[in-house]
């Protein structure tokens, strides 16, 4: 594997050579010292003192040259632990402590790329090319580009296609097998809001702006921290604070891209709204909170409910049904009612 080091001290790239090589193939950098290679593949890691602003900015540099990099590891020592936040901060994916440590990073990410390729062998078509779709959008932004909306139209028509074809529960099955994280998230809340859409008679055009709110409902989760954002375990309240702004941040980013429908702005904003007011961002209450909304909140909920967590197992879909029956107030009793056939996957 292509491991690209960067470092703010000479001495330490001839002992990452001799730790990784021939196992690892190592380019190395010094900061401050020219360019970086463009590459797209690899791991990143980067080995400096946090604490001087000058090297975190010739960081930043490095980091927008390599921003096709997925993983980007920080070395941080033990007593500095003022530097994790800054880390993470600047992009980190992970924070190693020691070189035991870093050995048992790479083989972990090494491992995973091999399982991934693997997967990508068996998924089905559908699958691959929705979440490639998906993996698109949300790295553009995180590149600070602008979102193709025409990836999202992409990655929703090949979910229909899919639903259409083998049914919700194949979809479910599925993605749960392949995925993991925000993507699983979204392809799931897709796949079931788009199987609420069908089975409900609604006409394709209809599926296809349900579809859309979907894919694109936690868009703002790109520019969330990936500390957070992957953290494998609860939030803290100051954590889940920054977490509750991606319903404005997804709005903001999409709300001038030309293309983008009304009900897949009011979908993106407002799907954690509830009918008694308890939601979030704006609070609305029932008379304010559209058919769409109501149809996407069901849908995410119900998939949050059954896919698996960190911190917890995945429910059986009579288990989350159940939870929704639950949401007396919250959700719209017919429609939950009218979810019942999907949930418990009759079809």
């Amino acid at each position: 594997m292509l491991v690209h080091f960067v470092t703010d001290e000479p001495g330490k790239i001839p002992a990452i050579r001799a730790m990784l090589e021939p196992q690892h193939r190592v380019t190395a950098q010094l900061l401050g010292a020219g360019e970086a290679d463009t590459a797209s593949n690899g791991v990143l890691m980067v080995d400096a003192d946090l604490r001087q602003m000058a090297r975190v900015e010739q960081i930043k540099h490095v980091l927008s040259e390599l921003r096709d990099v997925t993983e980007k590891l920080f070395v941080v020592q033990s007593h500095l632990q003022q530097m994790v936040s800054q880390a993470y901060a600047l992009g980190a994916t992970g924070v190693i402590r020691s070189s035991r440590e870093m050995v048992s990073k790479l083989d972990q990410i090494e491992a995973a790329a091999r399982a991934a390729r693997a997967n990508l062998d068996d998924q089905s078509p559908e699958i691959s090319k929705s979440a490639t779709a998906l993996i698109s959008m949300f790295s553009t932004i995180r590149r600070g580009e602008s979102l193709n909306f025409s990836d999202a139209e992409y990655a929703t028509s090949q979910i229909i296609s899919a639903i259409e074809q083998n049914g919700l529960t194949a979809w479910l099955d599925d993605v749960r097998r392949y995925h993991e994280g925000t993507f699983q998230h979204c392809l799931l809340v897709t796949g079931v809001a788009v199987g609420f859409a069908l089975d409900i008679g609604f006409a394709g055009p209809d599926v296809k702006r349900l579809g859309m709110a979907a894919t694109l409902h936690d868009i703002g989760k790109a520019r969330i921290p990936l500390s957070i954002l992957d953290k494998p375990a609860h939030l803290t309240p100051d954590e889940d604070a920054i977490m509750r702004n991606h319903p404005v941040i997804g709005f903001e980013l999409l709300e001038d891209l030309p293309g983008v429908t009304p009900e897949v702005l009011d979908g993106v904003r407002h799907h954690h709204e509830f009918l008694d007011g308890s939601g979030y961002p704006d609070g609305l209450t029932a008379s304010q909170i559209s058919d769409v909304v109501r149809m996407l909140t069901v849908s995410d909920i119900f998939a949050a409910l059954v896919e698996t967590r960190p911190y917890r197992p995945a429910m059986s879909r009579e288990q989350a049904y159940q939870i929704l029956c639950g949401m007396e107030g919250k959700l719209e009793r017919a429609l939950v009612r009218a979810f019942r056939n999907v949930a418990l996957g009759s079809k």
